[in-house]
């Protein structure tokens, strides 16, 4: 719910981890709330005047804070101090003073990845490819992203001074930008075959319905007879912007979610507020273990209606709602204060054990994609729940798809030269990268192209360049891999970050599936019934020990 008092900002919805700090105090039996705090006002003078090393007073208090919070047990409740509300206010409103690029550590330097249009970047010419050498005068070697991102970033109107090394250039090049106010782009959609939109959104910002709707609508007069929409990696964001995306699916009047608290103030049930702006237009929704909160709430709603057939893997399971209140000295806190049903009274929230999830992360398979692959929870152990149409549906652990693909995951031979190429300092995403920018350079790329063997080969002669070990025989028995890296990595540099998702799309097992079940569905309702078909086989497929 978004709250207008003053002493709150709007509720907010997302994947943010816990950082924790000390223990507050192990108190045994009930003490009044007066005695707590003269204790606590004792135990601080104290540790203060007479702990061996000296300790500033106000880092005991944040140790306090971080000791309250952590004693509660629940990792989206947290203090924000002034930097973390700055990242917090950009997640929400997907708006930044800054130049106006992506970056990524690539062999040791903050590379550029992508121009955003009409930016302070793109104006200065900065390019795909460029390595940031230096930021006023400060080597920039080996930072990180999250580094790299405090210092690019500043008010509208401030320059930074930045040195970059750029492949042609003998020399370094330098650049005074202009900072200004840069919108991230939350929606980026584009045609597949047979009539089939895709959208993938990348959050809940405050733009994120009104972008989605721009590229649906652009894609419906283009021919789109169906739609996919990507809630992979979408981590969410506002509660407000999930709501009016569901509400572009649904009938006026269908529950979108209710929020439950001991508060009456954040007891609340969401309807969809207009009518359905997608009638009729069959739909499926991509989800996987990083699709969470407002991701989540979209995807449980519309599965709970029998709007659209969800498929991928579970989500992450994040089924609760924060409010931020402001406090002294720009500091901020951010409380659960409700968690949230879907509308056939799920709860999806998932208990996480972190040690367990550690072993997951450390055991699991890797993804074409470079995400791991993390085992899926067996559905049989939670909770059942009925859908409009009466299907069975799971509450607790995430939203289950209809449809469980998992993604296409690394061979053996293809684990070992990706091993090989990062012990070596070089991950095949940052040889295959700096390998596009050239030959995005020095040769004529069309559209639509086909990795050709002179790719290949000359790929091959940079994994050898950079040092990998990687033999002839091995790179040449992991050409699924090395293809999908070529064409995705040369369509970014060639044509931009659409294109490039364009690519990587049409070799994504997920995806293929899911143009497989529209190719076949003339509505949302038949496109339920083959949907289960295809679920219904996957599972024999998987008793009777074949393959898919």
């Amino acid at each position: 719910m978004i709250t207008d008092r003053s002493w709150t900002t709007p509720l907010v919805i997302g994947v943010i981890m816990l950082t924790s700090g000390g223990w507050l105090i192990n108190k045994g039996g009930e003490v009044g709330v007066a005695e707590s705090r003269r204790l606590l006002a004792e135990v601080h003078r104290l540790l203060s005047d007479r702990f061996v090393d000296e300790v500033a007073p106000d880092e005991l208090y944040q140790m306090a804070i971080d000791g309250m919070i952590e004693k509660l047990g629940d990792p989206y409740t947290d203090f924000l101090d002034s930097r973390d509300w700055e990242n917090l206010r950009y997640s929400t409103t997907g708006n930044y003073g800054g130049l106006g690029v992506r970056i990524d550590p690539k062999d040791g330097w903050i590379t550029v990845v992508q121009v955003l249009p009409n930016t302070p970047a793109l104006r200065q010419g900065l390019e795909v490819g460029d390595r940031i050498m230096e930021v006023e005068g400060e080597s920039a070697e080996d930072w990180s992203s999250e580094k790299a991102v405090s210092v690019l970033r500043g008010p509208k109107g401030s320059p930074v001074n930045i040195t970059i090394g750029r492949v042609g250039v003998d020399r370094p090049l330098a650049f005074r930008i202009v900072r200004d106010e840069i919108q991230v782009q939350q929606a980026q959609g584009f045609m597949l075959n047979d009539g089939i939109g895709f959208v993938a959104l990348r959050g809940f910002s405050r733009q994120a319905q009104e972008e989605l709707v721009a590229n649906i609508d652009t894609l419906v007069e283009a021919g789109a007879r169906s739609l996919i929409l990507d809630l992979r990696r979408n981590p969410g964001g506002l509660l407000e912007e999930g709501i009016q995306v569901t509400d572009l699916f649904l009938e006026s009047g269908l529950e979108v979610v209710e929020t439950r608290s001991r508060l009456a103030d954040q007891n609340y049930t969401y309807l969809a507020p207009s009518e359905e702006r997608y009638e009729g237009l069959p739909m499926i929704v991509l989800v996987n273990g990083l699709s969470a909160s407002a991701s989540e709430i979209v995807a449980g709603a519309l599965q709970d209606h029998d709007r659209a057939a969800l498929v991928g893997t579970t989500s992450y399971g994040k089924g609760s709602v924060q409010t931020l209140y402001g406090l002294s000295g720009d500091n901020h806190i951010k409380i659960t204060t409700a968690r949230w049903y879907t509308p056939a009274g799920r709860s999806i929230t998932r208990e996480f054990d972190r040690e367990e999830v550690m072993r997951n992360f450390v055991a699991s398979a890797v993804a074409i994609s470079g995400e791991p692959v993390v085992p899926q929870q067996v559905e049989e152990e939670r909770e059942e729940f009925r859908t409009d149409g009466g299907r069975v549906v799971y509450g607790g652990g995430g939203i289950t798809p209809d449809v469980n693909v998992q993604q296409d995951t690394l061979t053996t031979d293809e684990q070992e030269l990706r091993r090989l190429a990062t012990n070596a300092g070089s991950a095949p995403y940052n040889i295959v990268f700096r390998w596009a920018v050239d030959w995005a350079q020095n040769h004529r790329i069309k559209e639509g192209f086909v990795v050709t063997d002179a790719m290949r080969e000359s790929v091959f002669q940079k994994f050898e360049e950079a040092g990998t070990g990687v033999e002839r025989s091995l790179f040449y028995r992991s050409l699924h891999y090395i293809d999908y890296l070529i064409a995705g990595e040369l369509s970014g540099a060639a044509f931009g970050e659409k294109a490039q998702l364009l690519s990587r799309s049409l070799r994504d097992a997920q995806v293929e599936v899911a143009i497989n079940l529209l190719k076949e569905a003339k509505s949302p309702a038949a496109l339920l019934v083959i949907a289960k078909e295809e679920a219904e086989a996957r599972a024999a497929e998987r008793v009777s020990g074949g393959g898919h």
